[in-house]
């Protein structure tokens, strides 16, 4: 009797509650990101080269951050040695580039080397865990900047210029240089939200709640993690091109420096860990305050350490959060949400809607009219 009256628990329980992936229609979101995209596109034709320049940079700490929040904020692996990565793509540009290779041609080639990189580094690193493993990847960082300053032929300690490029002007150096930054900002974004909406986004939510109640369900964690290790090593070598076209130099001592995790993670806290749209929002934030307070020297470090530190006090959600969980907006729409069954979702919200107005019109044309 016991087992029935479960049974018919479930079943009610079942019946009384609903999953959705958003609690509004995301037809809208799509049509803006697209408006958002070629009104971007369309920038180089109406403003000036130097707020183009200043977009690449926006882009470039962007697909950085997006790449350290899907390593932190979904699969729980604290990274501080990404520079690694953002490095290791510039020089394969370079490398490329001195053998004949068009940089911009050159730029997918060297994120898939630093995937194959990842391998191999996460094969070192994959067993360690919290701390040790954020100083194993600082030491990584610092060990691929040691090796590459050993190469004479690639400038040494002191770096090397970017050839190949000569031959564009000016002009169509920086369109080009801010188009590739768009699309690789858009294609990194549209992977993390294909991938947090798939099976794997599941296992790395699971993880990022619980990853001991993740293992016993049967989730292959580190599987789990090794692709997203590989995929933000390719997404941070990507932005580590994009450094080499937009300066058209490189140094062992800039492309490998730890600033370049520092700033990850700042966009990523400030604008909200664990959302696809934090460090969006923590990206535009940091370069508000850059370009507000970089005159004020060592004040500017000073403030950005105490929005920083009242971020994560008063607002461990980040600024998306603050905005996000009493609207219940998401922009990229890739949890889950309970509904009640007596509470109409947004599908059925709008199809009540459309067949209200189908019932008052036929209503209204079959109402008696009256004489004249």
């Amino acid at each position: 009797m016991s087992a029935v009256t479960a049974a018919a628990a479930s079943a009610a329980q079942e019946t009384t509650v609903r999953v959705t992936r958003s609690r509004r229609p995301a037809g809208w979101l799509v049509l803006i990101a697209v408006a958002a995209i070629a009104v971007l596109g369309y920038l180089p034709y109406v403003v000036y080269s130097g707020t183009t320049d200043q977009l690449v940079n926006v882009f470039i700490l962007l697909t950085m951050a997006s790449m350290w929040n899907l390593l932190a904020g979904y699969a729980g692996l604290v990274s501080v040695g990404q520079q690694a990565f953002i490095g290791l793509g510039a020089y394969f540009v370079l490398i490329a580039a001195q053998h004949g290779m068009n940089p911009f041609a050159a730029l997918p080639v060297a994120a898939l080397g630093c995937g194959a990189i990842g391998l191999v580094v996460w094969w070192l690193v994959s067993r360690l865990r919290g701390g040790y493993f954020a100083i194993a990847t600082w030491v990584v960082a610092s060990a691929c900047a040691l090796v590459i300053s050993r190469f004479a032929s690639l400038g040494g300690g002191t770096g090397a210029p970017l050839p190949g490029l000569s031959g564009l002007s000016p002009t169509l150096l920086t369109a080009y240089t801010y188009w590739i930054a768009l699309a690789v900002t858009v294609v990194t974004l549209a992977a993390v939200y294909l991938i947090m909406r798939g099976r794997l986004g599941l296992v790395l939510t699971a993880v990022r709640d619980d990853e001991v109640g993740a293992r016993s369900i049967g989730a292959r964690v580190w599987r789990a993690r090794q692709l997203v290790f590989v995929v933000a090593a390719v997404g941070c070598g990507a932005a580590g091109a994009l450094l080499i076209i937009s300066q058209l130099n490189v140094e062992p001592t800039a492309a490998f420096s730890v600033q370049w995790s520092a700033e990850m993670i700042f966009a990523t806290i400030i604008g909200g860990i664990g959302t696809i749209e934090g460090p969006i929002i923590g990206t535009v934030v940091f370069f508000v305050l850059q370009q507000t307070l970089s005159q004020y020297n060592a004040w500017y470090l000073i403030i950005l350490g105490l929005v920083a530190i009242a971020i994560a006090l008063w607002a461990p959600r980040g600024l998306w959060g603050l905005v996000a969980e009493p609207a219940h907006v998401r922009l990229f729409p890739v949890g889950y949400w309970l509904w009640p069954a007596d509470e109409p979702g947004p599908q059925r919200r709008r199809l009540g809607g459309l067949l209200r107005g189908k019932r008052q019109a036929r209503d209204a044309s079959a109402a008696p009219r009256r004489s004249r």
